[in-house]
């Protein structure tokens, strides 16, 4: 009878560890915030010179950025600084799922794209990812996958600011909202609807 009474206790343990591993990376999340402060990324356009890594070269051009010094010159032909492409709040998917901040589409000075999020916040989850959709307003799973949409990969930080680099052949000007979507249950945590 303690033989019974022991193999059921182990087969007990054994079930319950990945049962208590899968809860906590489900619900996790909900009680614990990662928060990014990426700064806009300068040297996105720049030639990173022999013997310099791409962070060295973005310290030295933020070390730059903030020397002072006036000048009456006009802009060289062909300068061409980052622009805005498109721009959206976003909002919360309801009232559990939470939003807030700002995404915006940027074309950097080689032709490339970025999507900035700034004074970001959403409730946080399990696995979840940042697309860009050709819906202007996904309210479920099913909306987002009419149309086309691109996962530009996982959330770094459900807090803060932070940049995803758009690949080259996504058309921008297709893409009309950001949604911050949980991949394991097919859930929408906040859209913007972009302009």
């Amino acid at each position: 009878m303690f033989r019974n009474k022991a193999k059921w206790i182990i087969a007990g343990i054994v079930i319950a560890i990945p049962v208590v591993a899968v809860g906590w990376w489900l619900a996790s999340p909900l009680f614990l915030n990662a928060t990014v402060d990426e700064s806009f990324p300068l040297s996105s356009g720049a030639t990173v010179p022999e013997g310099m890594t791409r962070a060295e070269v973005e310290q030295a051009m933020s070390a730059m950025a903030k020397v002072k010094q006036e000048t009456d010159e006009d802009m060289p032909a062909g300068a061409d600084a980052s622009a805005q492409v498109k721009s959206g709040s976003f909002r919360d998917a309801d009232s559990f799922h939470k939003g807030s901040g700002r995404a915006t589409i940027y074309r950097l000075p080689d032709g490339s794209h970025v999507l900035r999020l700034e004074d970001f916040q959403v409730t946080n989850g399990p696995d979840l990812h940042v697309y860009l959709s050709a819906h202007p307003n996904p309210a479920s799973s099913e909306e987002i996958k009419q149309g086309s949409y691109v996962d530009l990969g996982s959330l770094k930080g459900n807090i803060g600011n932070q940049n995803y680099v758009i690949p080259a052949d996504v058309d921008v000007s297709a893409m009309q909202s950001v949604i911050i979507y949980c991949q394991p249950f097919h859930v929408i945590f906040s859209v913007a609807s972009l302009q």
